[in-house]
């Protein structure tokens, strides 16, 4: 090919031809359609290059790559909707050296480019054939690329043919495949293939991985929900659950609406799991039902108002219509609550009020109650001599219970 002739030119979208590779086309617009046309006439040659924005309708020559492929058009065909089916052979790697875009349709002048070689001929063959062993384990894993491709270019000699064949079946983006193009030194062009293939080879590893995790975890949920259910299926058998009522089911839509915190929350559901795998009719299945029915139960999400809305005027005014005189208690508790609201913090002091019956104690804590915006919830400790009876039991007794301070938040 001369530089001074002009050749009819297809822009292509999302595709980059090489030498010696015949692929299918499907053509629509009409300057390119028109180019087709134009080369049917004579020679059947025409110049292939791919555009740098695939949205381009009418590109022009900044648009396009500087590198293509001059290819024959083999066959063509013309279907109903208006578009051109054709089937092109890459012939030559061409440089763009001048685009005219004045006529019906797209023509550039080019320059044929030969493959440079300045490595020993030993060496070049020496990487090809290791790249054709590569590419053969790449085939064994991904079933994407043809084996048809595998036994033709072991049938091929000339190194520059299987880089080639291989550049254009690779699964690269299109940019790394124009450079692939754009690569004359042969020797740099296997190099950069066989890091290519290194590369889909260690992607293919990684998905192999993550599938077989899938996998062991699909096959492990399966196992769970068959076994579960042959274990509720034994269950009704026995007469443990009736039909259409799942206890552990409801517990566990119980535990996550009552909102609790994050590890209340992890502990009942580990609590529940137990739960699942023991008989209905057992002591320790009671121990464990009457925990979650208790942890369920509790104002886990119930805000009282916050202690810095509270006003200390209206905590005065409130102490002052319950209570006549007093002054150095109603002083303190004042104090108390005015550093709380200083603070923002409930952690602190507790206030104790110490007296014979009948001087204002409960009275008092009333009123703080009523100031604060809180209930107000009276516990008499007098006769309790263990103190799990404030703390509440362990559960390795049957028939425990919570504390008086657990079962009055649950009041």
């Amino acid at each position: 090919m001369n530089k001074s002739d002009f050749f009819p030119t297809l822009p292509l979208r999302d595709i980059v031809v090489f030498p010696r590779m015949i692929v299918p086309l499907f053509v629509g617009r009409d300057k390119s359609i028109k180019a087709l046309n134009e080369v049917m006439k004579t020679n059947k040659k025409i110049v292939l290059v791919t555009q740098k924005n695939a949205e381009k309708d009418d590109p022009t020559e900044k648009d396009l790559y500087s590198f293509g492929c001059e290819s024959k058009v083999l066959q063509l065909l013309k279907l109903p909707d208006g578009t051109v089916k054709v089937l092109v052979e890459g012939l030559d790697r061409v440089k763009i050296l001048e685009c005219r875009n004045d006529k019906d349709y797209l023509a550039t002048s080019t320059e044929i480019i030969k493959d440079k070689i300045d490595s020993p001929q030993e060496d070049v063959l020496a990487l090809s054939t290791a790249l054709i062993r590569k590419l053969e384990k790449v085939i064994n894993v991904n079933k994407k690329i043809s084996l048809e491709l595998t036994t033709n270019i072991k049938q091929q000699s000339n190194p520059s043919i299987i880089a080639d064949h291989i550049a254009g079946q690779l699964n690269i983006s299109i940019f790394e495949k124009q450079k692939l193009l754009e690569t004359v030194d042969l020797k740099v062009r296997l190099e950069k293939l066989m890091e290519h293939i290194n590369n889909e080879m260690n992607v293919i590893s990684v998905e192999k991985r993550i599938r077989g995790r899938v996998k062991n975890q699909m096959e492990k949920t399966q196992r769970e929900y068959y076994l579960n259910e042959q274990m509720k299926a034994i269950q009704r058998e026995l007469g443990e659950i009736e039909d259409g009522k799942d206890e552990t089911a409801q517990l566990q839509k119980s535990i996550i609406k009552a909102k609790m915190t994050k590890e209340a929350t992890k502990k009942c559901l580990s609590e529940l799991k137990k739960l699942k795998s023991m008989s209905a009719m057992s002591a320790e299945a009671t121990v464990v039902r009457n925990y979650l029915d208790w942890m369920i139960e509790l104002p886990w999400n119930n805000k009282e108002k916050q202690i810095e809305k509270i006003s200390i005027d209206e905590a005065k005014k409130v102490l002052d219509q319950d209570h006549y005189g007093l002054e150095k208690v109603k002083e303190r508790i004042l104090e108390y609550l005015a550093v709380q609201k200083r603070v923002g913090k409930i952690k602190g002091a507790i206030l104790c009020l110490v007296g014979p019956p009948g001087v204002g104690k409960t009275s008092l804590g009333k009123s703080i109650a009523k100031a604060t915006g809180r209930k107000f919830v009276r516990m008499s400790l007098g006769g309790i001599r263990d103190e799990a009876e404030i703390r509440g039991h362990r559960r390795t007794y049957i028939g425990s219970l919570p504390g008086k301070i657990i079962q009055q938040m649950k009041k």
